[in-house]
């Protein structure tokens, strides 16, 4: 019993202040936004979870509950539609009685290189990447602000340290979301609602299979040769997991992370090579 009272305050101390905190995720019914409402929830958060797929979302819903006994709130939505976009936000509103953190997130643009793409491709980029983290940030932040603080993290893609080759869309309209977080975490101050941007590098996800399966058809080699050229670009000789990335959201959109704001941060093996 007397270890066990040195140990108690050490245990406090992990305590990251997430337990009954209201968390929206978006494209959350698979891949790293499924891992990131996995792990809010984990910690105690209530989530609300969307996406574009119902039947896979509530197969989500239901896995997130089983496995973490917190409540979840499933959602189909298009975060590219404004309209959907203000559905989902009311129904959080309705359920939940607020949002204290939002995740902004939504499925990559095609890949393809200048000559590949049309007008329109850039459109759908645009809408799908930039303006879905506007639209849902003017939503949230009213309501974030009458709760007095806030946490808003964007992911984004290590293109926005670093382009990548055939990925013209995602390099642009990414890049967009960081100017645009990096403006409105300086506004956002005031109001103690921290906003901050998160990169993925390579994560095992079906966004990089569909990508290794585009590159390895585009070089005309095996998939499974294509990610072990993906993986020697990584000093720590491996792909990411999705629970690895997931781990620096929740982190963020913790209580620890309080004086932590206008950030980009990359999680990504060491693969970008730049010094900011």
């Amino acid at each position: 019993m007397k270890g066990l009272g040195k140990l108690l305050p050490i245990l406090d101390n992990m305590n990251l202040g997430l337990t009954g905190k209201i968390a929206v995720v978006g494209a959350s019914s698979k891949g790293l936004g499924k891992a990131i409402a996995l792990g809010l929830a984990q910690e105690g958060a209530k989530v609300a979870i969307c996406a574009r797929n119902s039947g896979t979302l509530e197969e989500t819903a239901t896995h997130i509950r089983n496995a973490t006994g917190s409540e979840v709130l499933a959602v189909p939505t298009d975060v590219s539609k404004l309209d959907q976009v203000e559905t989902l936000i009311g129904k959080v509103l309705s359920h939940f009685g607020g949002i204290d953190i939002l995740v902004n997130n939504a499925g990559g643009p095609r890949a393809g290189r200048f000559d590949d793409l049309l007008e329109e491709d850039y459109h759908t980029a645009v809408h799908l990447n930039l303006m879905s983290t506007i639209n849902l940030c003017r939503s949230v932040v009213p309501i974030m602000r009458r709760r007095g603080s806030g946490r808003i993290i964007n992911l984004t893609s290590v293109s926005v340290k670093q382009p990548v080759d055939g990925l013209m869309l995602s390099n642009m309209a990414r890049t967009g979301v960081i100017g645009f977080a990096k403006t409105l975490a300086t506004e956002l101050a005031p109001d103690n609602i921290l906003v901050n941007n998160v990169c993925p590098g390579i994560i095992f996800t079906d966004r990089i299979k569909q990508l290794a399966t585009v590159r390895a058809e585009e070089a005309g080699i095996s998939y499974e040769a294509t990610l072990e050229k993906m993986t020697a670009d990584i000093p720590l000789g491996r792909i990411g997991d999705p629970e690895e990335f997931a781990n620096l959201v929740v982190f963020l959109a913790s209580e620890k992370a309080s004086y932590i704001t206008g950030t980009t941060i990359q999680a990504d093996g060491g693969m970008v090579k730049s010094l900011l």
